[in-house]
Parts: C-alpha cells; sequence; structure tokens
C-alpha cells in the first residue's frame, strides 16, 4: 500500500514568496559574489596596460604557444578561463581581446564578425576546435557550486570540472592533428 501525503490547493503568495526567496536571491547573491568580482578582474586586465601592452594580452601571449597545440590560440584559452563565472561571456571576452576596446563588445553583423576573427588568424581547425571546447569544457562557476552543494564532496566537484575539460582538449588535439595530415 502506498501512502500519499494529504491534497493541498497550491497557495500563490507562498509560492511567490519561496520562488523570490530560494531562486531570484540566489542568483542576486551569487552575481555579488561572483560575476561582480570576475567583472572587475576582466576590466582591469583589459584596460591596465605594461609596457604599452594590456594584462590581457600579456596572458593571451603567453598561452598562445600551449593553446596551439589544441588548434586553439591564447585569446580562446583565456577567455575560457575568465569566463568561468558565465560561460555566455567567453565569445564577448574574445572579442573584446580581438578588437582591443578594452570593454565588451556585442557585434551584430555576421560579416563583421567573420573579418575580426580572419583578422585573428582563424582557421577551419580554429572554428572546429573552438566550437569542441565551447561543448565539452568545465562548467561554469553556478553549476560548479550547485555540484558542490549537492555532493557535499570537493573530489566531485573538480572532478567534475577537470573531467569534461580533458576530453575537450583530448577532442581538440586530436582535430587538430587530423587537419594537420590533411
Amino acid at each position: 500500500m502506498l501512502e500519499l501525503p494529504p491534497y493541498r490547493t497550491p497557495q500563490v503568495g507562498k509560492i511567490i514568496v519561496r520562488s523570490i526567496f530560494d531562486r531570484t536571491l540566489f542568483v542576486l547573491g551569487r552575481a555579488i559574489t561572483v560575476a561582480a568580482p570576475a567583472g572587475a578582474i576582466i576590466w582591469l586586465m583589459a584596460n591596465v596596460s605594461i609596457s604599452s601592452t594590456t594584462i590581457l594580452t600579456h596572458c593571451t601571449q603567453f598561452l598562445d604557444p600551449f593553446a596551439k597545440w589544441f588548434g586553439l590560440d591564447g585569446t580562446i584559452l583565456m577567455a575560457l578561463i575568465l569566463g568561468f563565472p558565465a560561460n555566455e561571456i567567453v565569445m564577448p571576452i574574445i572579442l573584446m581581446a580581438y578588437t582591443a576596446t578594452g570593454n565588451l563588445v556585442e557585434i551584430s553583423n555576421l560579416s563583421a564578425l567573420h573579418q575580426i576573427l580572419l583578422q585573428n588568424g582563424w582557421t577551419m581547425t580554429t572554428a572546429i576546435c573552438t566550437l569542441l571546447i565551447f561543448l565539452v569544457h568545465f562548467p561554469c562557476s553556478t553549476t560548479c557550486l550547485t555540484i558542490y552543494k549537492e555532493t557535499k564532496s570537493v573530489k566531485w566537484t573538480v572532478l567534475a570540472m577537470i573531467l569534461p575539460t580533458i576530453i575537450g582538449l583530448g577532442m581538440c588535439l586530436m582535430v587538430n592533428m587530423m587537419m594537420r595530415c590533411f
């Protein structure tokens, strides 16, 4: 025999209050604690110069040799790292670094986007590897916090970050090697 809890009609007021406290305030709190500092770091890296070159450019140049192994460039790799708080800002970070504007940019014209990517050395291999690493890489900070909250384990949270990243980089490495053969 299955015992079901008593049926009660939903109380709209309680549902609204619970959704505001459980979801909205959680997202706003996360934005204040994670997104705001990340935005400040990205802005500083893009606007503070050392020897007339921004910190962001120095970092991308440092990562460039490593990224070339995976069919990417240092800018893409740096954008993935800086995009950890929110994956949706990765492409604007790439465009900001390529255009050297010092702030996040949105390009509505696809032909302008095509020109920017071509001017910065994108090839078919770069496009395929970028797509692969975007699809298979570490989750954003919100997902990592949720994994930790659900599992109460740093081990599973780190594994959830490392495993997809290794798989994505491995796929990029294979594609890059295959494209070099052709």
